[in-house]
């Protein structure tokens, strides 16, 4: 197995951010499934499960979630000078996107043919979305922890039928995690 030195780790994490957050559309959501495929799957670099703890962190922090999870991302592979590259690799593509809409603006807004790219892109990026829910509730259910499964049961029931605001959600299992290490670590003392 060739081990990579540090630069050529952040070289690397800056070209595979880059590329990824280019070609990416639909949101943080989508970005996080492929960089779970471009560092557990073909790098190797994060283990399945430290990835749903990153996008879990990558959620729960503000911003937005792409960038969060450039963040972690970078930090658990090269520190902090991971975070800058993977950042920097993860915001020049959207900000050079922005910049040529916003420039163009009014020849998007009526362009027939941008609006029909743009409804395409819609059930592209669906589907890759109920790829990411589907990745990490397997994740879940692999754990066995009938308290983690019930926690994603809830929280689904509780958002999707019952309307509660995900920041209940999110405010709900902090707590309970919380509750859950305290409790383990009185165990283990």
């Amino acid at each position: 197995m060739e081990t990579k030195t540090t630069a050529q780790k952040l070289k690397t994490l800056f070209f595979a951010t880059l590329y990824l957050s280019a070609f990416t559309f639909g949101g943080g959501y989508v970005i996080i499934s492929l960089l779970k495929n471009k560092f557990v799957d073909e790098l190797k670099w994060i283990s399945e499960e430290e990835m749903l703890d990153y996008v879990a962190i990558a959620q729960s922090a503000p911003g937005p979630i792409a960038v969060n999870g450039a963040i972690v991302i970078g930090y658990k592979i090269c520190g902090i000078p991971g975070i800058v590259f993977a950042v920097l690799g993860a915001v020049i593509p959207p900000f050079v996107i922005l910049t040529v809409i916003s420039a163009f603006y009014n020849l998007f807004k009526t362009n027939p043919y941008i609006q029909g790219i743009l409804a395409g892109m819609k059930s592209g990026v669906s589907a890759v979305i109920v790829s990411v829910v589907w990745d990490m509730a397997a994740g879940i259910v692999k754990k066995r922890d009938a308290l983690l499964i019930a926690i994603m049961i809830i929280a689904f029931v509780l958002n999707y039928y019952l309307e509660v605001n995900v920041v209940l959600i999110i405010l709900g299992t902090l707590v309970i995690g919380i509750a859950r290490s305290l409790y383990a670590r009185r165990e283990t003392k």
